[in-house]
């Protein structure tokens, strides 16, 4: 659920990263940070680490985002704990969420872990009043670039239940990061706008 400042013109928006631990979540949001830092004053990449698993905030505004009835649209990008050991830290964070990006994890071996992740991350939305199916979504496949990464049909048939927009990636350098953030932001911006998913 977007917040709006008045007084200042702008429109926040909640996107959150999810997925099981390690796929990728920080590091994408730290990948974005980089890119982004310096054509937005603004920006800062907060990280609350909770033991192994790092919870990351990351607030930026993108030029391309553009504006909805004079007001600027402002990203705020959060990553979810995957362990289930913080299962009420990823509630609060999921408080008020415009959008979902699922981080899977293409190491074969962690195909149980994405489904899992994928289950609970459903499981969290509901106990919260939002069904998967109806909120801004977008799949990532990460880690493209293991020589024993599961073919992408795999990841579709096993992660994408409502056939939502995905991306491939390697978040380490970079690949499929902008093209994540930009088809979330645009499911984002249409929903804001009075928009249906498709």
């Amino acid at each position: 659920m977007s917040f709006i400042n008045y007084n200042s013109k702008e429109i926040y928006c909640k996107i959150i990263y999810a997925g099981p631990p390690k796929a990728g979540k920080t590091t994408n949001v730290q990948w974005l940070y980089k890119k982004t830092a310096e054509q937005s004053e603004n920006s800062e990449l907060l990280h609350l680490p909770l033991e192994s698993s790092p919870t990351v905030l990351f607030d930026f505004l993108p030029l391309s985002l553009g504006k909805v009835r004079d007001f600027s649209v402002r990203l705020h990008l959060y990553t979810i704990p995957g362990d289930e050991l913080f299962k009420s830290t990823g509630k609060i964070i999921l408080k008020g969420l415009d959008g979902v990006v699922f981080v899977a994890d293409s190491n074969p071996s962690r195909m149980e872990k994405n489904i899992e992740s994928l289950n609970q991350l459903k499981l969290q939305l509901e106990d919260e009043g939002y069904e998967l199916k109806k909120i801004p979504l977008v799949v990532q496949y990460n880690k493209r670039d293991l020589s024993t990464a599961e073919p992408v049909f795999r990841l579709k048939q096993a992660l994408n239940y409502y056939n939502s927009p995905d991306v491939e990636a390697v978040a380490v350098n970079g690949t499929g990061v902008f093209d994540t953030l930009k088809i979330i932001s645009r499911l984002v911006l249409t929903v804001l706008k009075g928009g249906e998913l498709q």
